[in-house]
């Protein structure tokens, strides 16, 4: 069974399977991670195995939400269709599957969504799907009955060159998004001619992949395999058209087939439809209508192969295509190819006014003939946030231990027609190429952690509030950005100095840093917002000092902790005492050396007798001849 389903973004074809994806080994010269897959069973707590072998691993990689079961399991053929997960709007209006440990590469991802009433409500949810940062996929309340019952499958292409792969969901009103199971698989990363239609990180949605002359298969249907994990579907109620068509299939090889880059699988080429027409109708005319959402582009692509063994020369067989009525190029498979070889075809759909595209093939020779047809809408990727910038709310996320009810999940500022982060604004980046993060305001939002380091790696803020919450540790030397504005962490319990890297942002106008536990000089800086028509609010920190209306500083102490003229007058001290000290050390070691004789030498005080005694026999000289002159000449005799 098959259906399509129309909403405010078209979701592609939809269809209700009976299983899943099985994989086989390829060479390890291919080029893309071929073998790397992930089958999610959304809601199980335990890890199950379908019929076909294929191992579905239990519920994983989501950011919140609950589990919940259908209400008539016996109505599903498998027990990922069964199981699913469902985001409450306490979770937040965005939920996201984070995959991990994925190497950059094209992926098709693929997803089963079904509602079946799991909780009694009887409404089904309104929601939008985006990957990474592009809306591919809305859910809008009423669903038709069949849907909700029964589910659906859709699926896309999508390069992923990040390290993860983010499938996020968000709720419209108060409605809850749900999801059954989740598969992704690697594919190559030049598929589908990727250069020319999506080097700009074009998503290909699927609107339509159709096996002609075949029943349901590939991943999903049967044991037959695809490699990148394609399910294909019958044609019949897609053909329209008065013209008689008759399947035809062979078992014969087809060359061509499973080939690089785009590992169309052989089975698609070994059937396919024709019209039954003689040739007096000139072949008659095979005729496709598939539903599409207007104003978008679409990649169609046909697939054939000439399979019929009776035309075995070039011009046996040779029609026109028409897509939405144009005549766009005429095919003759044997000329292109030869006989039992695959051969592919193109072209892209510009702005389609239409829901409806419609391809015919007209017969000039012979009867028109095709393998398969795959369409595609061209999605264009939306900007996402700038990476260093999600690693930053990321690390603010944990750190202020913000609740799971504020949706904090996925990309901060993406998709932009969805809201950003609760408290969060984004704005374009100036060179128009990502988003950015201006504003954050959480204030009186209960938090009780930190303010992360990784704050520094805003660097286009311009406001942040998170006053009045329960906020402990230091105030982030990195925070005081250029482009910061506005600074409210008022009423918390923040402790420490205020960084001299907020008093340096020259943007400043307003700073509320009152009622908190700061301590320690406040920056010049800082003071001079408020001198200079700012607003400055520092009340409330008893341990603040320096600048007017609060107390002077001590002579040795800034910032909670010892100045710089502090430590050099430590160091001084220090390096006086221990000269001193190596003094002592040295007269110590003198006196042991000297037998701790401090007199003088010996050489010194002999010198000092003999002048001692000459002194004394000068003056009794001096004394002698004073005497003789007194008693009068004397006379002298010659002998």
């Amino acid at each position: 069974m098959s259906l399509f389903l129309t909403l405010t973004l078209t979701l592609p074809l939809l269809s209700i399977i009976f299983g899943t994806t099985t994989s086989t080994n390829l060479p390890r010269s291919f080029s893309f991670p071929y073998g790397l897959s992930y089958r999610i069973d959304c809601g199980s707590p335990t890890n199950t195995t379908d019929p076909f072998n294929t191992t579905w691993l239990s519920d994983r990689y989501f950011s919140g939400g609950a589990t919940g079961i259908v209400s008539e399991p016996l109505h599903f053929h498998h027990a990922h269709e069964k199981t699913l997960r469902f985001f409450p709007i306490s979770s937040g209006k965005k939920n996201c599957y984070a995959i991990p440990s994925l190497p950059p590469s094209r992926y098709l991802l693929r997803t089963f969504v079904v509602y079946d009433n799991y909780d009694g409500r009887s409404h089904p949810p309104s929601f939008d799907v985006a990957v990474a940062s592009t809306v591919v996929f809305s859910w809008r309340s009423p669903w038709p009955l069949s849907l909700a019952r029964d589910g659906a499958y859709a699926d896309l292409f999508a390069t992923i060159l990040s390290s993860e792969a983010l499938i996020c969901f968000y709720s419209l009103a108060t409605d809850p998004p749900v999801i059954s199971s989740i598969e992704l698989f690697a594919a190559d990363l030049a598929s589908y001619d990727a250069a020319a239609i999506a080097d700009n990180g074009t998503v290909l949605v699927n609107y339509g992949r159709l096996s002609c002359g075949s029943d349901q298969w590939g991943p999903g249907f049967s044991n037959d395999s695809d490699l990148f994990g394609r399910s294909w579907q019958s044609d019949k109620e897609f053909r329209t058209g008065r013209s008689k068509v008759v399947a035809i299939s062979t078992r014969n090889s087809i060359s061509g087939a499973e080939q690089k880059p785009n590992y169309f699988p052989e089975k698609l080429y070994q059937t396919a439809v024709m019209t039954a027409t003689t040739a007096e109708e000139r072949g008659g005319v095979l005729e496709y209508e598939l539903s599409v959402d207007a104003k978008l582009d679409y990649l169609v692509w046909l697939h054939f192969a000439e399979i019929e063994g009776r035309v075995r020369r070039v011009g046996g067989r040779v029609f026109d295509v028409y897509i939405n009525g144009d005549n766009l190029t005429r095919v003759d498979i044997y000329k292109q190819v030869g006989g039992f070889a695959a051969f592919t075809w193109h072209h892209t759909v510009k702005n389609l006014s239409s829901s409806l595209l419609s391809v015919k093939l007209v017969g000039v020779v012979g009867a028109p003939l095709i393998c398969g047809i795959e369409n595609y809408a061209l999605v264009p990727s939306d900007p996402s946030t700038v990476p260093q910038q999600v690693v930053a709310m990321k690390a603010l996320k944990d750190s202020l231990r913000v609740p799971e009810r504020m949706g904090w999940n996925g990309d901060p500022c993406a998709p932009t027609n969805w809201d950003a982060w609760e408290g969060v604004t984004c704005r374009m980046s100036k060179d128009n190429t990502a988003l950015v993060i201006s504003q954050i305001d959480l204030g009186s939002q209960g938090l009780k952690g930190f303010i992360s380091d990784q704050i520094s790696l805003l660097s286009d803020l311009v406001s942040l509030n998170l006053s009045s919450n329960l906020l402990t540790g230091e105030i982030p030397s990195g925070l005081g950005q250029k482009s910061l504005i506005h600074l409210d962490l008022s009423n918390n319990q923040l402790t420490g100095s205020i960084p001299d890297s907020i008093g340096a942002s020259s943007s400043l106008q307003l700073v509320l840093l009152n009622g908190n536990l700061l301590e320690g000089q406040v920056p010049e800086q800082l003071y001079s917002i408020g001198v200079h028509g700012g607003a400055i609010d520092l009340s409330g920190n008893k341990g603040l000092c320096g600048v007017p209306s609060l107390p002077s500083c001590p002579m040795f102490w800034k910032n909670g902790k010892l100045s710089t003229q502090g430590k050099i007058a430590i160091g001084v001290s220090c390096s006086f005492v221990f000269c001193a000290i190596l003094l002592l050390v040295y007269i110590c070691i003198r006196r042991r050396r000297n037998d701790y004789d401090f007199a003088l030498p010996h050489e010194l005080t002999s010198l000092a007798a003999k002048r001692n005694r000459y002194q004394r026999q000068k003056s009794l000289m001096v004394l002698e001849m004073e005497s003789q002159h007194a008693k009068g000449p004397s006379h002298f005799t010659t002998q």
